[in-house]
């Protein structure tokens, strides 16, 4: 197989390198221009690419005060997740997923966005840090391609049974979610790590008491104050909003049980005995959506009747049911809609944002049992009848919605990896450091 490898030179000089060389020279004094770490099917791997990338990630480590491995165990690590993502960037290629200029630019703005700067402004943020524009424009491009590859080839397969859904419903149910937040107090009896069975019993015993005054009407927080070894004792035992996700683990599933005010029985843990009290909750209230109900009869253009002879021959069906047919009668014989001329042009109960804005103001102005005049959207023209309206709780297909997405995201890393490593072991990988 000939591989063909574009070279610039200074000054003209051109020489003739092998291919197993692993440095690409300028002159007879050694100068490094490039070379190839790894082939990759019918790509490279540079060995600039990889000094780049090993540099940026040792430079993040040294950020986070993280200890940085030996280079005999973090090139060969960075060097796999190059060629992974070659790979990736390759199949995205062959697929023909491509980044267009303005999906690239709405994520450079949000890049900006987040750093509090104009998108005009970025190029010249990024060169105080060292970053090439041009350079951070095709990487952030790539980085869109494989993630559009993942959403194909990973995100859009992985399926949610209904057995696993109403399962995981049931698991959930008594544990609190990220959907929700919680203001917390918090009383602490501590015991030390050394407590022998004496210390341990004494301090039961105090937590019993400061638990009894809280049910015989005592202040919590001047308890707290007075007794608590926690650190926010101080603040009458506040800790604060938190989410139901950053909850504790000892306090997970006490408190979604709690009702506002309400002081949990003394809880047992490695620091000792704890006091939690529910201050307030948010969030956990039902989800309330406008919804209508409608039917409509679609009627399209095609070669014989144009849009004036849809929209007479729309009027003449209007008049047809103002004069006694049903609506739902005539839309199940004329209707060219196949999703719901069998049920009489019946959409059932939608929420907003269902149909399209035009059909979505039309249905607005009807009253009940109201026929609308023709009007025409992209999908042909339409005649609406107004069914009903109501406000509904839906509480629980939001649950549900959320439930499958949790789900999805579970499955997401072990199915994402094992993408990957189909790709990697269907690919030819040559390393040449």
């Amino acid at each position: 197989m000939i591989r063909i490898r574009l070279l610039v030179f200074a000054l003209c000089v051109t020489r003739t390198l092998s291919l197993s060389a692993q440095t690409l020279e300028l002159s007879s004094t050694g100068q490094l221009l490039d070379g190839v770490a790894a082939l990759v099917n019918d790509g490279i791997v540079l060995t600039s690419e990889l000094d780049r990338e090993i540099q940026r990630i040792i430079a993040r480590l040294n950020e986070q005060g993280t200890p940085v491995p030996d280079m005999n165990a973090l090139v060969p690590q960075v060097l796999e997740r190059l060629v992974i993502q070659r790979i990736q960037l390759q199949r995205a290629e062959r697929i023909g997923i491509q980044i267009p200029d303005e999906t690239l630019n709405f994520a450079l703005s949000n890049v900006a966005e987040r750093n509090g700067v104009a998108l005009s402004e970025l190029p010249v943020l990024l060169a105080e840090q060292g970053v090439d524009y041009s350079g951070y424009r095709a990487e952030l491009r790539q980085q869109l391609a494989v993630e559009q590859l993942r959403q194909r080839d990973v995100i859009g397969r992985i399926s949610v049974t209904p057995r696993e859904l109403d399962e995981f419903i049931e698991r959930q149910q008594g544990y609190a979610s990220s959907s929700e937040e919680f203001a917390l107090s918090h009383i602490l009896i501590s015991t030390p790590a050394t407590a022998i069975g004496d210390d341990i019993r004494a301090a039961e015993q105090r937590i019993n008491d400061i638990y009894e005054r809280t049910r015989n009407g005592e202040s919590f927080a001047e308890l707290a104050v007075a007794f608590s070894d926690g650190q926010n004792a101080l603040e009458g035992g506040s800790l604060g909003w938190r989410r139901g996700d950053q909850l504790p683990t000892l306090f997970a599933d006490v408190v979604p049980g709690l009702q506002r005010g309400q002081v949990s029985e003394p809880l047992r843990s490695a620091s000792g005995f704890h006091l939690v009290r529910l201050d307030d909750s948010r969030g956990t209230d039902p989800v309330m959506e406008r919804q209508t109900r409608a039917r409509h009869i679609l009627i399209t253009t095609n070669a014989v009747l144009d849009d004036e002879a849809v929209k007479q021959k729309m009027l003449e069906i209007r008049q047809q049911i103002v004069d006694g047919d049903e609506f739902e009668a005539v839309a199940k014989v004329l209707s060219e809609d196949p999703g719901s001329a069998v049920d009489g042009g019946d959409l059932g109960w939608q929420g907003p944002g269902t149909f399209v804005p035009e059909f979505q103001a039309i249905c607005d102005t009807l009253e009940i049992d109201e026929i609308s005049e023709p009007f025409q959207t992209a999908f042909g023209w339409h005649l609406i009848q107004l069914i009903d309206r109501r406000v509904h709780d839906t509480t629980e297909e939001v649950e549900r919605q959320q439930a499958i997405a949790a789900i999805r995201n579970s499955k997401l890393e072990e199915e994402t990896e094992l993408w990957a490593r189909r790709l990697r072991d269907q690919a030819f990988v040559e390393y040449r450091l």
